[in-house]
């Protein structure tokens, strides 16, 4: 396997204790926007108030942390950080308009009540990620994935979420464009600033920001635009106790419902598809070999088991690995898996003492959109890569290529527009629960990428075409046996590999 040039630092090896913190913590500053902007979309819309959404916010940031160990220690153990999921928003705003819970008066018992009832539908979809990870059915699902079929997954892993980026940092121009500019534009001539480019760059921008927030500057300007640019419009710190750790059922029983279900299970399909193309992109940048197809299985089950902890802790939204942390491994050019675990050390500790934890999370979206602009961009450009290893010569891949991506991006596009208009998704019936399993599958890119590119891979003169998919450099990966390095980056800790042995 070609090696990236200029890393460092791969999984297996490891800076300094304090350089190690040091990035450990820049990992949980960059997690901090997506757990943040979730809750924040979503527990109004439940009738939450401030205090709510510090929970919520606390609880996602503690089995975020949870799950990132879990993840790195016995998963597929890359430098990954497991966080929170756009995927699961549709279904989840599908049961906040569930009728049965709009009716409730009292706006806390509404926020409740919709809590438990998402909560029921994570507890029961994780079963899909359970049964398909542990089984090994989706490693036999990935013997029909080729470096050709990934490139248009695993680019638009980045490439999807565009609308999180610069849209997001353009509402507040003065602090989102210095931002971008600052972070955008590292040196390597002094390592410890592209090291830590991205706390560096935050601290200086958070400062300017809090500089015009007290000096005034925003009194007189448009709700929105203060929203989106001062440093006090979030309320965690006054929302925050000091001390609070989360724990299973803290919002009381779970309720079930057959039709959230089906739902939500459509979005942990998603988050799986997902996931696949950032193990790959995360193997990478960590200049690890890719996955083997039982190592990826494993994965998606931990994952799985992740998703049953959002359930049963209640963090509102379902798991899935955080693209903006795999960015920052490229970044900083340091894959160590220590880091991540360090990372997720700061997500428990700073989540259980929540007046410290909130200080951090105060940060202004617009800081972390513009940080996201150049690192979806660089988790993009690594599937990209993955073209090397393909005859681009070849009619039939250009073929592949194009229209995975364009369809990838132009069908998501559709369902956005439609929905923006219409208040609901394209597919429209009386089934609520076939509407957004449908809605769900086709706002994701990667998802419909992965169905055209794989789809037309297997079956576009399938036999003769298997040197110029890029298979004759993938298949040794496929076994844990096929390289001798994935015993190095693979191998479960503690001796565990006699009582899972590798496939």
């Amino acid at each position: 396997m070609d090696q990236l040039q200029g890393l460092e630092y791969c999984i297996d090896s490891n800076p300094s204790w304090g350089e190690t913190i040091a990035l450990g913590f820049q990992h949980y500053v960059l997690a901090l926007g997506t757990a943040v902007m979730i809750p924040s979309f979503l527990v109004p819309l439940m009738g939450g108030n401030h205090g709510d959404k510090v929970r919520v916010v606390q609880t996602l940031l503690f089995v975020e942390g949870i799950n990132t160990l879990l993840q790195t220690l016995f998963g597929t153990r890359l430098p990954i950080v497991i966080g929170g999921s756009y995927a699961f928003m549709v279904p989840i705003v599908s049961i906040i308009h569930d009728p049965s819970l709009m009716r409730i008066a009292d706006d806390h018992l509404r926020f409740i009540s919709t809590m438990r009832a998402v909560q029921g539908a994570l507890i029961v979809s994780s079963s899909i990620q359970i049964i398909l990870g542990y089984s090994q059915l989706w490693a036999i699902c990935s013997r029909f994935f080729s470096p050709l079929g990934m490139v248009p997954v695993i680019a638009l892993v980045g490439f999807g979420l565009f609308d999180r980026g610069f849209p997001v940092a353009a509402r507040c121009v003065e602090i989102g464009f210095p931002m971008l500019i600052l972070f955008g534009f590292q040196t390597k001539q002094v390592p410890i600033l592209e090291r830590f480019a991205l706390l560096l760059s935050i601290t200086v921008i958070w400062a300017y920001a809090h500089l015009l927030t007290a000096s005034g500057a925003y009194k007189h300007r448009p709700e929105i635009t203060q929203i989106n640019c001062r440093t006090d419009q979030a309320y965690l710190i006054s929302s925050a106790p000091w001390i609070k750790i989360p724990y299973p059922l803290q919002w009381g029983a779970p309720t079930f419902d057959a039709g959230h279900c089906f739902g939500m299970m459509a979005a942990v399909f998603v988050s799986m598809i997902e996931s696949t193309g950032a193990y790959k992109a995360a193997s990478r940048l960590a200049s690890a070999t890719p996955p083997p197809a039982h190592v990826l299985s494993r994965g998606i089950g931990w994952q799985g088991i992740g998703i049953l902890l959002d359930g049963l802790f209640g963090t509102m939204t379902g798991s899935t690995v955080s693209v903006e942390n795999i960015g920052l491994l490229g970044s900083t050019r340091v894959g160590s898996r220590r880091v991540i675990q360090i990372s997720a050390g700061f997500m428990i500790f700073f989540s259980i003492l929540g007046k410290f934890g909130a200080l951090f999370a105060s940060i202004p979206f617009p800081i972390f959109a513009a940080v996201y602009c150049v690192l979806f961009g660089l988790v993009a450009s690594v599937g990209l890569s993955f073209l090397q290893f393909t005859n681009m010569n070849s009619m039939r891949n250009l073929f592949i290529t194009g229209v995975a991506f364009f369809l990838g991006l132009s069908v998501p596009e559709y369902f956005r527009e439609y929905t923006a208009k219409a208040y609901h998704g394209p597919a429209h019936t009386r089934a609520v629960w076939f509407d957004d399993f449908l809605n769900t599958i086709f706002f994701s890119s990667p998802t419909v990428a992965l169905i055209i590119a794989v789809f037309l891979d297997n079956t576009l003169d399938y036999k003769d075409s298997a040197r110029d998919r890029g298979m004759q450099w993938w298949v040794r990966f496929r076994t844990f046996n096929g390289d001798s390095r994935n015993e190095e980056f693979y191998t479960l800790p503690f001796n565990l590999n006699r009582f899972f042995p590798p496939s």
